[in-house]
């Protein structure tokens, strides 16, 4: 059964068999796990197993495990940094900093994959314009350029790791103070001003083999009425044409009122679809997520179903045995651990 276009959340740390029924579905290609899910790595790991038994190819396992507050899957897992951080060593070491982007990375992803799990929602490429509080500290830094830097060390510490990267949020969700989780988000820059900063990271990040975008659920009307995940101008015209990115696209998560423009789960979900997102995200709404399978109509092409299963995690180590017993893993947990530590500088 191929991977349909809808990612979506279970209930708790066991599948019911609600939760069966629903991963079952045609349309449905992913799960987005939260902490609610989590208990303790051989937990998420029979979880993940469990998930996977259901469907071949197996559905796309995905978690915001960020770093910093945005981290869903604590105990048992090293505890990463706010991106912030990585940008204050930037501007006393950029040497030091790059290093240790690209081993928080690397421990992302490591310890995820050998759990299961097949990719993190990062890197945040949002700029710090200093406006947005629901992305602040997960910024790595105002300068697009510190951003894109920063972006693809950690990304190349995600591939030595197994897993893809997802920039987001497409095309910028720092220049603006309302939280698009929350309520309606406009931006009213033009897009020169746009280009100029905020997309710099996203385009330099698709230069450098960036395999998913998450876009953002903010309006740009100096672009187009509509936020930009259900917007063909942002997703199509520049996402793909302009910017030529042929990865996976992601919605933001449907149920935020950002999205809230289109009234019914239904229409949000064809209107991303047919702006050109090839995966859409539905969480904390079993009523919603039901509506949708039940009633919405979508054949994903080929293209699109092959961009979501490239996605898919490739196991760089067999255990969390062997994992432990990797010397380059291990120095990598050390420096990631003394981050904001002022002990713990590292000897360049």
């Amino acid at each position: 059964m191929a991977l349909g276009p809808i990612m979506l959340d279970i209930g708790a740390t066991e599948l019911t068999d609600e939760d069966k029924r629903r991963l079952m579905h045609p349309l449905t290609g992913g799960v987005i796990l939260f902490s609610r899910n989590y208990a303790s790595r051989k937990q998420l790991m029979a979880l993940a197993q469990e998930i996977k038994a259901l469907r071949t190819p197996h559905l796309l396992i995905a978690v915001d495990q960020e770093g910093g507050r945005v981290q869903r899957f604590k105990t048992d897992f090293s505890r990463l940094p706010a991106m912030r951080e990585l940008g204050k060593i930037w501007d006393q070491n950029p040497v030091r900093a790059r290093h240790l982007a690209r081993q928080t990375g690397f421990v992302l992803a490591a310890e995820l994959v050998v759990a299961g799990v097949d990719l993190s929602f990062t890197p945040v490429l949002d700029i710090d314009h200093g406006q947005s509080s629901v992305i602040g500290d997960r910024a790595f830094h105002r300068d697009p350029q510190i951003v894109s830097t920063l972006g693809h060390a950690l990304m190349t510490g995600l591939k030595a790791g197994g897993m893809q990267a997802v920039g987001k949020h497409f095309p910028g969700h720092g220049g603006i103070q309302a939280d698009s989780h929350l309520e309606k988000s406009v931006d009213l820059r033009r897009y020169a001003d746009i280009e100029m900063d905020d997309l710099v990271p996203f385009q330099r990040m698709i230069n450098l083999g960036l395999a998913g975008i998450m876009a953002a659920h903010v309006i740009y009307p100096d672009v187009d009425q509509y936020p930009a995940g259900f917007s063909s101008r942002w997703l199509e015209s520049i996402l793909r044409q302009q910017l030529q990115f042929e990865g996976c696209i992601f919605s933001d998560d449907l149920s935020m009122q950002g999205a809230a423009y289109f009234s019914s789960i239904v229409a949000r979900a064809s209107a991303a679809l047919k702006a050109g997102c090839d995966m859409i995200l539905v969480c904390n709404d079993s009523d919603a997520v039901d509506e949708l399978l039940d009633t919405l109509q979508w054949d994903s092409s080929a293209i699109s179903i092959a961009r979501v299963a490239r996605m898919h995690a490739k196991r760089a180590f067999a255990s969390m045995v062997k994992l432990r017993e990797n010397e380059a893993y291990a120095q990598a947990i050390r420096e990631v651990a003394a981050i904001g530590d002022p002990n713990g500088l590292l000897p360049f």
